[in-house]
C-alpha cells in the first residue's frame, strides 16, 4: 500500500460514480484507452492523498437498458435492464487493467454473482478491501433491474459509509439550465437536496437523490475533465457543486 498523507484530506472514503460514457471517446460509444487512462491516473493521484476509493461505472457507453423500452421492442425492459448490467461488468474490467497499470491494486465486486472474472459484492468484504488499500470498482449496479447506476451508487455509499458520492461529469457542475443549450445557466456553487427537487435539477436520478437526502450523504458533482480534478475534489477544495442537507 502507498505511503498515504492525510493531513489536508477532507475526504477519507468516497463513492467515484462514473457515466459509461466517461470512459468513451467524445462520440459517446465504446471504449478509450485514452480516456481510461487520464481517469486511472487521477484516481492514483487521490489515492495517494490517502483517500479511499470506491468506483461504479455506467454502462452507456456500450448498451442502455431504456433504449429497448416501449410497446414495440421485442426484448423486455426486464431483459435489457440486465443487458445494461453486463455492460457495466465489461466497463469496470476495463477499468480494472487501466487502474492496475498505474501500480494500484483493485478488486472488481459485482452485484450479480460471476466468479470467474469477480468477486460477489459483499459489505464487509468491500470495506475491508478498502482498508488494505485497495480500489473496489462495483459492477452490475445493485443486481436488480429498473434501479440505475446512480442509485447504485448512493446506496453502495451507504453500506460502505462512504463520506461523499462524486459524481463526475463533462461539465463543472450543477447549471441552473442546460449550459450548452442557454448561454445564461448558472453554475451552482452550492444547492440543497429540497433545492434540486424544488428546482427540478438533473443532477442523479430521483431515487438516488432521496436516498442521499435521507441519510444526509452529501453529493459533489464536478468536472472529471480538468486535470487534477478529482485528487481536488477528495481534498475539499472548491471544486464544483456541492449538494447536502445545508449548502456548502
Amino acid at each position: 500500500m502507498p505511503d498515504q498523507n492525510e493531513s489536508n484530506l477532507r475526504y477519507k472514503r468516497v463513492i467515484l460514480k462514473l457515466s459509461g460514457e466517461s470512459l468513451a471517446d467524445s462520440g459517446g460509444r465504446g471504449i478509450s484507452s485514452k480516456e481510461m487512462g487520464e481517469i486511472a491516473n487521477q484516481i492514483k493521484q487521490a489515492h495517494e492523498s490517502g483517500c479511499q476509493i470506491a468506483i461504479v461505472v455506467g454502462g452507456g457507453n456500450i448498451l442502455r437498458g431504456a433504449q429497448f423500452s416501449g410497446s414495440n421492442a421485442l426484448i423486455q425492459e426486464a431483459t435489457a435492464h440486465y443487458m445494461g448490467m453486463l455492460a457495466t461488468v465489461i466497463n469496470s474490467l476495463a477499468m480494472q487493467d487501466a487502474i492496475e497499470k498505474t501500480g494500484l491494486s483493485t478488486r472488481v465486486m459485482s452485484a450479480v454473482p460471476m466468479d470467474k472474472i469477480a468477486e460477489t459484492f459483499i459489505r464487509r468484504r468491500a470495506i475491508r478491501h478498502l482498508e488494505k488499500g485497495r480500489v473496489i470498482i462495483l459492477a452490475a449496479g445493485i443486481g436488480n433491474p429498473f434501479v440505475t447506476t446512480d442509485t447504485a451508487a448512493a446506496q453502495r455509499a451507504l453500506e460502505i459509509d462512504a463520506d461523499v458520492v462524486l459524481k463526475a461529469t463533462r461539465v463543472d457542475g450543477v447549471y441552473s439550465d442546460d449550459p450548452e443549450k442557454n448561454p445564461h445557466a448558472v453554475l451552482y456553487d452550492s444547492l440543497t437536496f429540497r433545492d434540486v427537487s424544488e428546482k427540478q435539477l438533473r443532477v442523479m436520478d430521483a431515487t438516488a437523490i432521496a436516498l442521499c437526502a435521507e441519510h444526509k450523504k452529501p453529493i459533489l458533482v464536478f468536472n472529471f475533465k480538468q486535470s487534477g480534478s478529482i485528487v481536488r475534489a477528495v481534498n475539499g477544495e472548491t471544486v464544483g457543486t456541492w449538494i447536502g442537507a445545508e449548502g456548502r
